[in-house]
């Protein structure tokens, strides 16, 4: 997995699921083809189903990272127009 810059950040953190999804796919119809959404959160949960679903809908998780005792890193390069 490559570090790349991000070029929007989404903090979800005290979000639970399904709205963490439902705000990280706002969150990538935002962005252009070719950008990068950094997504942090603390739901254990959503730091299995927001890469999966985000590779489900064509873009590539470019890092998943458990950063702390309770916080994610997720980063997500759109490569397809919702």
């Amino acid at each position: 997995m490559t570090e790349s810059k991000a070029d929007k950040t989404l903090n979800i953190k005290g979000v639970v699921c399904p709205y963490t999804l439902v705000k990280s796919k706002l969150a990538m119809e935002d962005l252009d083809v070719g950008q990068v959404l950094e997504i942090l959160l603390d739901y254990p949960e959503a730091s299995e189903s927001i890469p999966k679903a985000m590779t489900n809908y064509g873009h590539t998780v470019l890092k998943v990272e458990k950063i702390n005792s309770t916080d994610w890193v997720v980063q997500v390069k759109k490569e397809i127009e919702d």
